[in-house]
């Protein structure tokens, strides 16, 4: 006992520190990785953003084709530069060089250098069996020239030009090949250019069955088609010239086409050429302007539409 009674300070001591520990270690808080969710750490929900594919489809419309340059500075000042390129006629001359990689401003001095010379090479229909009054051969070297001989396979950007059959009146889509060949059958106006031979089979101006060609500008992979319609209305040139004759019936002849193929382009840009002929190159300064100001009219509702088509 008196060992005990000796010894009991320390025994109390003892216990009272295993009681503290044991106390401590039981209302410890359990640890895992696992953190505790608060309002503070949840994230907003952010929208996936889908890429877009944006077509520019080019009409025809002989010199006013020069208003398809004021569209494209307009575009790339905006930030929007289009994935695929489809042109008819005047719209494959600009379209090509474009998709070989010349920006608005690169055009736009190609054309102001250009001299109509550089792309007229006039035959003699008296003396010859051709059915036009131009080979067109100027018109597909100056073409090759401005994209660097590059086939159409091997331009910075995908691109089609339109032509027609003549044989069969069907449209084709030339994607491969030689670049300029395919642009002068997009351009061979009927009597104006002799029709172009690819392949053992002739070829005419685009124009007559895909005046703006945004079905093909779709067929190539396009989400969102600009369609660029520089087509004049028939009412509002008088024809005083046999060519002039030649280009309003082409404008006739293409306007229920027109409307048909441009309800499904997603944004329409018409410029406003009144009175400019398709055979005034010395008026290629007002259309480029005319471009961009169409082109500036529609951007808002563009970007909308763009926008939509991301986040759908």
């Amino acid at each position: 006992m008196r060992c005990v009674s000796r010894n009991l300070p320390v025994l109390l001591s003892c216990a009272i520190s295993a009681l503290f520990l044991f106390g401590c270690a039981t209302t410890a808080p359990v640890t895992n990785n696992t953190k505790p969710v608060l309002k503070t750490d949840l994230q907003p929900v952010v929208k996936t953003i889908r890429p877009v594919k944006i077509g520019l489809a080019l009409g025809g419309g002989a010199a006013r084709g020069f208003a398809h340059i004021g569209v494209i500075k307009v575009l790339e000042a905006q930030g929007i530069y289009p994935d695929i390129i489809v042109g008819t006629s005047a719209g494959s001359v600009v379209g090509a060089m474009y998709a070989a990689g010349n920006n608005g401003f690169t055009l736009q001095k190609m054309a102001l250098e250009m001299d109509e010379s550089t792309i007229s090479d006039w035959s003699v229909p008296l003396f010859s069996k051709s059915s036009g009054v131009l080979k067109g051969e100027a018109l597909q070297n100056y073409v090759n020239k401005m994209v660097s001989q590059a086939p159409i396979e091997k331009l910075k950007k995908p691109f089609g030009a339109v032509a027609t059959d003549l044989n069969t009146g069907l449209p084709i889509l030339f994607q491969r090949g030689n670049t300029g060949l395919a642009v002068r059958a997009s351009s061979s106006v009927p009597g104006v250019f002799q029709p172009v031979r690819i392949n053992e089979r002739q070829y005419v101006d685009g124009g007559l069955v895909s005046p703006v060609p945004v079905r093909f500008a779709r067929e190539m992979g396009a989400d969102i088609v600009i369609a660029v319609n520089i087509s004049s209305t028939p009412d509002s040139q008088a024809a005083s010239s046999s060519l002039e004759v030649l280009m309003q019936t082409f404008t006739i002849m293409g306007q229920s086409l027109n409307h048909f193929e441009l309800k499904s382009a997603d944004v329409v840009i018409k410029p406003d050429l009144p009175g400019m002929k398709g055979s005034d190159f010395n008026g290629r300064n007002l259309a480029i302007l005319a471009g961009e100001r169409a082109a500036n009219a529609v951007i808002p509702e563009l970007k909308e539409k763009i926008k939509a088509f991301q986040e759908r």
